[in-house]
């Protein structure tokens, strides 16, 4: 009885989580996410079913090790850290837009007129936030069952070789796929390094301003324009702030809050350049180990 129980348990739990979603279906319309973690529940199920079939004579710690040897751990890095930078970048950066947003309404100009194309900028970026947001946490998952998959296939090289020419033509996919997301995250990670780069330069001018406060006269040439980082249009009033105004912007709530948002969403993103690598490391991998596999003599089984 201690051998089997794996097994036991395994069926159980994915055959409920299966059939409430079969029950579910039959009151409403799944929608595509729902149906991508139904497949996933089913591939992860299957290939752990597929490791716990085991001799009579195996005790629970080689039970434990076979089933741990089908887990795609880099995949699985990849995709904590996925969900972490996507988390960061799109909760931080959509308030982040929205602070700013408030501080050039507040600092920078009196008239509506001024930054109405602004606000139209950053309510677009925010929609764009929710996609990315939506599209990663599926693809991630995507990723993830592919992963189990190919790293299921290449450690049973001993065994029955499990690959598919269907298989190895998805893993082709996911791997241009993640390839071009990579180039994509790289642009994305280089642009959101500049509202850092404006807070960076707006906070050492208020330090500057500080030190020379005794000197009223020479504080006052110390400004930072918003309409040269191109967030405001030149005919713009003022535009800028100077001198000991531009030092309480500096004190205020708004102006560290954004700041640190800012520095936030950039982390993001170079966490989801890191993870976006990291799938694109191990997806080519599984797949030249397969290649290699087949172009030696093992047939795929189709």
């Amino acid at each position: 009885m201690l051998t089997s129980w794996p097994h036991s348990f395994i069926t159980l739990s994915s055959g409920l989580v299966i059939k409430c979603f079969e029950k579910a279906h039959c009151f409403f319309r799944p929608s595509s996410a729902a149906i991508i973690v139904l497949e996933t529940v089913r591939a992860v199920s299957d290939i752990l079913l597929q490791h716990t079939k085991l001799p009579p004579d195996m005790g629970c710690y080689e039970c434990c090790m076979r089933c741990l040897g089908g887990v795609p751990y880099i995949s699985v890095v990849a995709t904590l850290l996925c969900f972490s930078g996507i988390a960061l970048f799109c909760g931080c950066g959509h308030q982040a837009l929205t602070e700013s947003e408030r501080l050039i309404e507040t600092y920078f100009t009196r008239d509506h007129q001024d930054y109405i194309t602004l606000a139209y900028l950053i309510e677009y970026f925010q929609y764009v936030i929710y996609g990315l947001a939506s599209f990663f946490f599926l693809y991630c998952i995507v990723l993830l069952a592919e992963g189990f998959y190919t790293t299921s296939a290449v450690r049973q090289t001993f065994g029955e070789f499990r690959s598919t020419v269907c298989g190895r033509c998805l893993s082709t996919s996911f791997i241009v796929i993640t390839y071009v997301l990579v180039v994509v995250w790289l642009l994305v990670f280089c642009l959101s390094a500049l509202p850092v780069y404006f807070f960076y330069n707006m906070s050492n001018t208020c330090q500057t301003i500080n030190f020379l406060s005794e000197t009223p006269s020479s504080i006052n040439q110390l400004c930072i324009d918003a309409r040269q980082y191109g967030l405001l249009p030149w005919n713009a009033v003022p535009g800028k702030a100077c001198g000991m105004i531009l030092s309480n912007i500096c004190k205020t709530r708004e102006f560290f809050l954004t700041n640190d948002l800012y520095l936030a969403a950039f982390a993001g993103a170079g966490m989801t350049v890191l993870a976006l690598l990291t799938y694109t490391v191990s997806t080519t991998y599984n797949f030249a180990v397969l290649r290699y596999l087949g172009r030696k003599g093992i047939s795929p089984r189709c």
